[in-house]
């Protein structure tokens, strides 16, 4: 199967299933066996099209002599493919996208007898007029994200911001690691990459992080066996230094824990030492952070199938560091999950109430000194600052203390640091620092 085949076959997953484009590349590129150079065209097609959707569109209807919504699902999908390729990749060959997608409209429209020819006429006239389209106006054509979405944004980010962010957003994610300095070096792990064929260069900003390209799958690479990484973005990796954990014997708390990139931080950051309780609701996530705390060589990492909305009796008045990821509605990691921007606001009206509860339970395992890590992965200030701001005033032994930042981000006074896409080449995160007093 093809790489072009792959990314058609996840983008009617998505369409059809409702499912989740991460997850159905997954799937679907382990059931292709795609070789590393066609598992990333596949994957870069697949969130290419989903991040376009709109813009793409756009364009289509100017090469159309119909209508778009006259277009079988399928047979737009294809078509998306194709104009993607000639219109954002430029290593790709106009010929071979206009090509292959004629063949894929031979084998998945074939009660559509015009379906070849419409392809290829199609996509033959968007290389003619490639430089003469006319480009969108308003920013949620221009981006494809819903106009919803987008004032929201603007209303975090304010109108001199907005745009630079929704870029970010639809731009090919990093591969960002941290090197599991327990048993490596970031210049070693770097040289041992370079020889497995894996461009690595240092994060601008972040110790012990690097930066991949031409990574293939991550999971086959001896140096990931071996646990010398992990997989986290400088922003996660960011919510956990700024807890300053110091080296000892000291009990950590992560929640909503899984895949576990917070609690190896906090490993490492112990030095090995310590015990780091990690959490999740979801009971077929815990062996994926049992796993992955052996391969890493955390023996003091100790994952638990647990609500996080649930008192733990056993762990009250002695945390010494709360780790306080909680579900969000996810709008810093578009960039990532693309599907994201789809979602329906509706069902995200009750996130503010459930993040409360959790911040809330688990503000009580903080033993008195302690500190607490209130962290999501939005913009949205009524997530964000807004249960920050409650938690506040329901709980007034805990109060916020200045983050200590890598230089780039200058002097914290607030306690509270909003990372926006397209400005620290991170994802959008919320980080919080709380204290309970002595």
């Amino acid at each position: 199967m093809s790489a072009r085949e792959s990314a058609l076959n996840v983008l009617k997953n998505c369409r059809a299933e409702g499912g989740w484009v991460n997850s159905s590349l997954k799937e679907q590129l382990a059931r292709d066996r795609l070789d590393r150079r066609d598992a990333a065209l596949a994957t870069r097609l697949a969130c290419g099209v989903l991040q376009n959707r709109a813009l793409l569109d756009h364009y289509l209807q100017q090469l159309l002599t119909g209508r778009l919504k006259d277009l079988r699902p399928v047979l737009r999908d294809i078509l998306h493919l194709g104009l993607y390729q000639i219109l954002f990749l430029d290593k790709i060959p106009d010929s071979a996208a206009v090509n292959e997608s004629v063949d894929l409209a031979k084998r998945y429209c074939k009660k559509q007898k015009n379906a070849a020819p419409l392809v290829n006429g199609v996509l033959r006239n968007a290389v003619r007029s490639r430089d003469t389209l006319a480009a969108p106006r308003d920013l949620p054509t221009k981006y494809s994200h819903p106009a919803g979405l987008v004032a929201l944004l603007k209303s975090y980010v304010g109108e001199d911001r907005l745009e630079a962010m929704l870029r970010a957003n639809n731009a090919a994610p990093e591969t960002v690691i941290q090197v599991n300095t327990l048993k490596t070096t970031a210049a070693a792990l770097m040289r041992r990459l370079e020889a497995e064929g894996v461009e690595a260069a240092p994060h601008g900003w972040m110790e012990n992080c690097l930066v991949l390209k031409n990574t293939g799958a991550l999971e086959k690479l001896p140096s990931f066996c071996d646990g010398a990484f992990y997989v986290q973005d400088a922003a996660a990796r960011l919510a956990v230094d700024c807890a300053e954990i110091p080296e000892g014997d000291f009990l950590v708390t992560d929640c909503c824990a899984a895949p576990g990139g917070k609690s190896f931080a906090a490993a490492i950051r112990l030095g090995g030492r310590g015990r780091i309780v990690s959490s999740d609701v979801h009971e077929h996530k815990v062996p994926l952070m049992e796993k992955g705390a052996e391969r890493l060589g955390f023996a003091n990492m100790h994952p638990r199938h647990f609500d996080a909305t649930v008192f733990d009796p056993e762990l009250e008045n002695k945390v010494d560091f709360a780790l306080v990821d909680v579900p969000c509605s996810g709008y810093g990691i578009i960039r990532k999950k693309p599907d994201i921007r789809e979602k329906d606001p509706d069902t995200m009206r009750e996130l503010p109430q459930l993040q409360l509860q959790i911040l809330q339970n688990q503000a009580r395992y903080v033993r008195p000194g302690g500190v607490l890590i209130y962290s999501t992965c939005t913009l949205v200030r009524r997530e964000n600052e807004g249960v920050v701001e409650k938690f506040l005033k329901a709980n007034p032994e805990f109060h916020l203390e200045p983050l200590k930042l890598p230089a780039e981000f200058g002097e914290n006074t607030t306690g509270m640091l909003a990372l926006v896409p397209g400005e620290h080449d991170t994802d959008g995160f919320f980080i919080a620092r709380l204290r309970r007093r002595s």
